[in-house]
């Protein structure tokens, strides 16, 4: 297990800025992730440039990376996995749900999704829904990442959510790049076994 902190609003309500979270490191050692786990990733190059620091802050974060005591040069992204490798994931559904591979998927945990109206504000309506986006097939390897506060996350999807969006908007990390679990709480005291969505496996339709 290490503890790290929780640094946006990304992850509302499951997760909360400044949030100390116990991640299980070896949770992937023997299985592969699943559709529903919250996980630690380290920032892909792919999902922008990380902070500069100075010549002390790195020497410092050096030391961080290399025994796991005290910050590190490595920035790290807390989101939740939402496609597989395989999987063709897309938005929406006729309810606005997101769908992998055909079907829509239930998300108890989504905080503040994007505007969406069946036939008003949809994906086929003249103005169309943010929260849409286009197919995205994931290669062997590549996991789709989405923030449970949805319309305030810097996620796989969020270049793809507007009309003109290219067909490479969007962003994935790949299986090397996941660090481990988020399974439960440190800090706040009251969070102490208030985990019930941080590891949830979801399928089929609602």
């Amino acid at each position: 297990m290490k503890i790290y902190h929780v640094p946006s609003a990304s992850m509302e309500q499951t997760l909360e800025i400044g949030d100390r979270v116990l991640v299980n490191r070896t949770a992937y050692f023997f299985s592969e992730p699943q559709r529903g786990d919250v996980v630690v990733f380290r920032k892909p190059a792919s999902w922008g440039s990380s902070p500069e620091h100075g010549a002390l802050r790195t020497a410092v974060g050096w030391f961080g990376d290399l025994t796991g005591i005290g910050p590190g040069n490595t920035e790290f992204l807390v989101k939740r996995v939402v496609g597989l490798p395989g999987d063709t994931v897309e938005c929406c559904s006729d309810r606005g749900q997101v769908r992998v591979n055909g079907e829509a998927i239930n998300e108890p945990y989504v905080f503040k999704d994007l505007a969406f109206e069946a036939t008003a504000f949809d994906c086929s309506s003249q103005a169309i829904s943010p929260r849409c986006f286009d197919p995205i097939r994931l290669d062997q390897g590549q996991y789709l990442l989405l923030g449970d506060h949805r319309s305030n996350s810097e996620d796989s999807v969020s270049g793809c959510r507007s009309a003109d969006a290219a067909g490479a908007c969007f962003k994935t990390a790949h299986r090397s790049d996941l660090v481990g679990t988020v399974d439960g709480f440190l800090y706040p005291f009251n969070k102490w076994g208030n985990d019930e969505y941080l590891t949830i496996s979801h399928g089929g339709t609602q």
